[in-house]
C-alpha cells in the first residue's frame, strides 16, 4: 500500500485539455440573435393579446345583444309616446276648434283642422248615403221584393 500511494505521488498526471474557448461570435451573428428574441417575444405578446382578445369576444357580443335589446325596446316605448302625443294633440285640436272663438282664422293655418274637417264631411257623406239606403230598403220592402236574398247576394260579392 505504501508503494501505490507513493508511486501515486510520483506518477505523470495526465494533462488534462484545455477547453476550448468559445470561438468570438460576429456581430452580425449576434445581432440576428438579438433580433430573433425580441421577434420571438413579440410574437409571444401579439398571441397573449389574440387570447385576450377571443376570450373577450363572447361577453361583448353578448353586451351588444343586451343593448340591441334594450335600443328595441326604447325604440318601441318612443313610438307608442309618438303615438299618444299626435292623439293627444288631435284631441286637443277638435277640443279647442269647438270651443276656440277664431277657429276660422286657425282653421287656415293648422293642416290637421283642415283633416278634420275632410273627415267629418266624409262622415255626413257617409250617414246621408245610409240614410238614402234605409229609404230605398223600406221602399223595395214595400214591394214585396226578397230583401234577404238580395242582402245574400251582396255578401257573397264582397
Amino acid at each position: 500500500m505504501a508503494l501505490d500511494f507513493l508511486s501515486s505521488l510520483f506518477r505523470k498526471k495526465p494533462k488534462e485539455e484545455p477547453t476550448p474557448a468559445p470561438e468570438p461570435m460576429e456581430v452580425e451573428e449576434l445581432e440576428e440573435q438579438v433580433e430573433s428574441r425580441e421577434e420571438n417575444e413579440q410574437i409571444t405578446q401579439i398571441l397573449e393579446r389574440i387570447n385576450e382578445i377571443e376570450n373577450d369576444i363572447p361577453r361583448i357580443k353578448i353586451s351588444i345583444d343586451t343593448l340591441k335589446k334594450q335600443i328595441q325596446e326604447l325604440r318601441d316605448d318612443i313610438d307608442r309616446l309618438d303615438k299618444t302625443i299626435k292623439d293627444v294633440m288631435m284631441l286637443y285640436e277638435v277640443i279647442s276648434q269647438e270651443i276656440n272663438p277664431f277657429k276660422e282664422q286657425m282653421g287656415q293655418e293648422n293642416p290637421l283642422t283642415s283633416e278634420i274637417q275632410e273627415l267629418r264631411k266624409e262622415l255626413e257623406d257617409l250617414k246621408l248615403e245610409i240614410a238614402q239606403i234605409k229609404n230605398d230598403i223600406k221602399v223595395l220592402a214595400g214591394y214585396g221584393v226578397d230583401l234577404d236574398s238580395i242582402i245574400y247576394e251582396v255578401l257573397a260579392e264582397v
